[in-house]
């Protein structure tokens, strides 16, 4: 993506279900668990590089001794930090105590995180805050061990304040716009009434059902209890992604099911997905269940995860990020009227990749349709030089923008630091004949536009190419998102720009007084989330206008080709996509009435502005 947006986070799960003896057994070390854990945060790297943490709960320790251990770190390399860490621990044990490793039991009472639960982090900072006190797991310690949690996720809550309320908690300075705090507040409140109740047991499920009804978002959650209890559990729309994998061995779950495969090494089917308004309850005891908490709700999995977010290598969605690419084919075959021989196609590194193969491979169908129509018009009148060079006419392909290591500049004053953003990417030169051929580049999607137009644009017309067209595998992001992405002002959005311009051109300004008026009337009446204000504004006006002004905004001065800009269609997205229908940030459909408040409270934020998040 070019423009690069902080977005989700990940999760990983561990439960051995065996004594640490059988581990260096079977597996010749007593750190398996730990060492999967380790594998299991890398390949989920891509979710979060601005912190991690690790959590790790002992079973059946003697009173008195510490069983729920955590680390953090908001270190460049997070992960490498944290197990390194760990590993100068183990390390210094064994400086003393070299022939301990031998000893299963004796590692478990010397090693902090040799438990057998294991929880781990990938952290992006959608609250804009880089603080290893943001990162989590958080921990709820408490003298009564069934009565301490800890707990990390994937998610955004837009009711944190009424959680806290609910709860009476009183969040320090740097925890009270936490989702997560919010969420480990409540989760606590009824985890601590269970236990005052309890008589054979903690009731797991109840306390989810009680929590998890009070949260507006989406989530995938994990918990780990002093009584040794877990839970991995995932919101009624199922929008964010969450997988698991059982054996008499382990009970793992993560945020993307290729990870596990990887780590586990086990086929595709052996990992499910847990479903929307499911948990995944492990006991102290090791048994295991599925159990619905709350009633599954209009399947809204996130589009933005199959387009981007997630790691390209599972199979399927590397199959449906080519599907986005081939079907937008048919488009850029029209926009450049069917010119191929004059027309080079490319992407903007690095994960549009799959979605230009998936491009080439339509653009490959037409041509090779076209190869077989000319030559069977020939009848008998070709020879081999004339067949050769049509059989041999290719889709001309270049890697034209290349990505350089991330630039960084001393220099503070902002023309200086526009001109060296102009190279945070670079070109190959020769590529191109100047004034004859057109460029196509393929993004994955194009949100803020900031980018292409001090950067990439400005880069490719150094080639000289008559045209420059600029395709998304997504559809025009037009509204916040409060799920998961740091998506909330509407201002960072181009396609908003867009619309505010033609508004302004059309003399249609009192559109957005009206929208603005009617959004504070909502909020008069408590009623902001009852609708989509913000979709008026974009009402009078068709994708195509929208995108035309687009093409104009990410077009720098003195550039000499023309600029243009084509994104998916919503009905092609879910064509490829036929799973992740969660759309909001295309079409504002918002699957809890909190995404409404946002977009209206962003939306008044813009209009007031206030250059401040919408939740």
């Amino acid at each position: 993506m070019s423009d690069a947006i902080k977005h989700e986070c990940g999760l990983a799960f561990i439960r051995l279900r065996k004594p640490f003896s059988y581990y260096q057994q079977k597996y010749g070390t007593v750190f398996y668990g730990l060492n999967k854990l380790y594998l299991l945060m890398e390949k989920q790297h891509n979710r979060g590089q601005d912190g991690a943490g690790v959590a790790s709960v002992k079973l059946d320790t003697e009173p008195g001794v510490p069983f729920m251990h955590r680390i953090r770190s908001a270190a460049p390399q997070a992960i490498g930090d944290i197990f390194g860490k760990i590993r100068e621990e183990i390390q210094e044990i064994e400086k003393y105590q070299p022939e301990i490793t031998k000893y299963p039991g004796l590692m478990k009472g010397h090693v902090r995180y040799l438990g057998e639960l294991l929880m781990g982090h990938l952290r992006y900072a959608t609250q804009g805050k880089n603080n290893v006190e943001l990162c989590h797991p958080f921990v709820r310690y408490n003298t009564i061990p069934a009565r301490n949690l800890t707990m990390a996720g994937n998610f955004n809550l837009v009711n944190a304040d009424e959680l806290f309320k609910f709860t009476k908690a009183e969040p320090g300075e740097v925890h009270k716009n936490s989702d997560l705090a919010a969420m480990l507040e409540t989760v606590h409140h009824f985890l601590s009434k269970e236990d005052e109740e309890r008589r054979n047991g903690l009731d797991v499920k109840r306390i989810l059902q009680q929590s998890f009804s009070l949260f507006d978002g989406g989530y995938h959650a994990c918990g780990l209890i002093g009584s040794g209890d877990a839970f991995v559990i995932r919101d009624p729309h199922g929008i964010r992604p969450s997988y698991y994998y059982i054996n008499d061995d382990v009970i793992v779950a993560a945020s993307e099911r290729a990870a596990i495969r990887t780590t586990f090494n086990v086929g595709e089917n052996e990992v499910l997905e847990l479903m929307p308004g499911n948990a995944l309850i492990v006991k102290n005891n090791g048994e295991y269940a599925i159990e619905q908490i709350l009633e599954p709700k209009e399947r809204k999995a996130c589009s933005f995860e199959r387009i981007y977010f997630s790691r390209g290598n599972d199979e399927k969605i590397y199959k449906e990020r080519s599907a986005l690419g081939r079907n937008l084919s048919a488009t850029v075959l029209k926009a450049i009227d069917n010119d191929l021989r004059n027309t080079i196609f490319s992407f903007i590194p690095n994960t549009a990749e799959v979605a230009f193969y998936g491009l080439l491979k339509g653009l490959e169908d037409y041509l090779n349709k076209i190869k077989v129509e000319r030559i069977l018009s020939w009848g008998n009148d070709f020879d081999e030089e004339k067949l050769t060079e049509m059989v041999n006419r290719r889709i001309r392909i270049d890697k034209i923008a290349i990505k350089d290591v991330k630039m960084r500049t001393f220099i503070t004053e902002d023309s200086s630091r526009n001109e060296m953003v102009q190279h945070v990417y670079d070109i190959t030169y020769g590529t191109v004949r100047p004034g004859i051929d057109s460029l196509v580049v393929i993004d994955d999607s194009i949100v803020r536009g900031t980018t292409l137009r001090e950067s990439i644009v400005k880069m490719l017309d150094r080639l000289g190419p008559k045209r420059i067209i600029v395709v998304s595998s997504a559809p025009q992001i037009r509204y916040p998102d409060c799920y998961g992405i740091d998506m909330s002002k509407m201002g960072d959005f181009v396609a908003f720009q867009a619309a505010i311009a033609l508004l302004k051109e059309q003399n249609k300004e009192h559109i957005l007084q009206e929208a603005y008026g009617l959004c504070k009337e909502l909020q008069r009446t408590n009623t902001l989330h009852a609708q989509n204000v913000v979709k008026n504004v974009y009402k009078p006006f068709t994708p195509e206008e929208i995108s035309a002004k687009i093409a104009q905004i990410l077009t720098p001065e003195g550039i000499g080709a023309k600029v243009e800009v084509i994104y998916q269609s919503i009905e092609s997205l879910h064509e490829a996509c036929p799973n992740n229908l969660g759309d909001w940030y295309f079409t504002g459909d918002y699957p809890t009435p909190g995404g409404n408040r946002v977009v209206n409270k962003a939306f008044m934020n813009f209009m007031e502005g206030k250059n401040e998040r919408g939740y």
